[in-house]
């Protein structure tokens, strides 16, 4: 799954790297590494801009609320648990159908993070011993120290209590797609202890889209469930490593670059 991840990227290199055409400087996020859901995130997409004289899509880098809110929601209280939408079942849910053939986007991060219970720790847990077993945060990055593309679905929702002009009439949130986690061995030096691949830290990852499938993604026109369901395939194994950050990084009070310093091994109490 994707519960939490650092986006720290300006948005001019943004900008750059992913083709954007139009973005708001008002819309500028603070660098923020340790993303929790309902935060504001950036999200690239592709759709026409509004009033303009040629209706043409055009690439945007958004500040959109994650967790995701469908159009046809009561109210917007159920998006904190709306983070994640699974490929396997995205195109046939009713709350992601919809987005999922028109409305799509990349959600850019450095990694993200997933926590692993001790071995040690897990079976006191299920032997009832401990209720509340310490875990070990890992980040996952690519092995290249570049952006990660993650995959993602955007709608909007209309507040109807509240009249067309405010500015919170409208809301625009976003949620990261998941798949199987990677088996093979990570990319990158080998650790000697620790888990030797992302399925041993967790059994789903975020939808990772390598750069040759960023334009048909975002895509607006490709509304055919058929030609969009081969882009959800897993990305290539190896583009990614994982290593333990300090377990500050669980406290969402807690937002600083320090939280993806490497350690060397697993915090005492943590080891895998």
């Amino acid at each position: 799954m994707c519960g939490r991840y650092a986006a720290s990227r300006r948005p001019e290199d943004l900008v750059g790297l992913f083709g954007v055409e139009k973005w708001e400087p008002e819309e500028t996020l603070a660098p923020d590494w340790n993303v929790a859901p309902t935060k504001d995130v950036y999200a690239v997409l592709e759709r026409p801009l509004k009033d303009a004289a040629e209706p043409r899509p055009v690439r945007q880098l958004r500040a959109l609320k994650w967790g995701l809110v469908p159009s046809w929601a009561k109210s917007p209280g159920g998006g904190a648990k709306m983070i994640n939408a699974r490929a396997e079942t995205v195109h046939e849910k009713p709350s992601y159908r919809r987005p999922f053939a028109s409305r799509r986007c990349i959600l850019p991060a450095d990694g993200y993070y997933e926590w692993v219970t001790a071995a040690g720790e897990r079976q006191l847990e299920e032997k009832g011993k401990r209720k509340r077993p310490r875990k070990q945060p890992y980040f996952v990055t690519p092995v290249d120290g570049s952006v990660m593309a993650m995959a993602g679905l955007y709608e909007f929702w209309r507040d109807r209590t509240l009249p067309d002009e405010h500015p919170r009439a409208w809301w625009v949130t976003c949620t990261v797609i998941t798949t199987e986690a990677d088996k093979e061995p990570f990319g990158g030096a080998a650790r000697d202890e620790g888990p030797g691949s992302l399925a041993e830290i967790h059994p789903r990852m975020p939808l990772v889209l390598t750069e040759d499938r960023w334009a048909s993604w975002l895509d607006p026109g490709r509304t055919d469930p058929d030609d969009l369901l081969p882009l959800l395939a897993p990305p290539p194994s190896g583009l990614l490593r994982a290593y333990p950050v300090a377990t500050g990084v669980s406290d969402v009070r807690n937002n600083g670059p320090e939280l993806l310093e490497e350690l060397e091994a697993p915090e005492e109490g943590t080891l895998f």
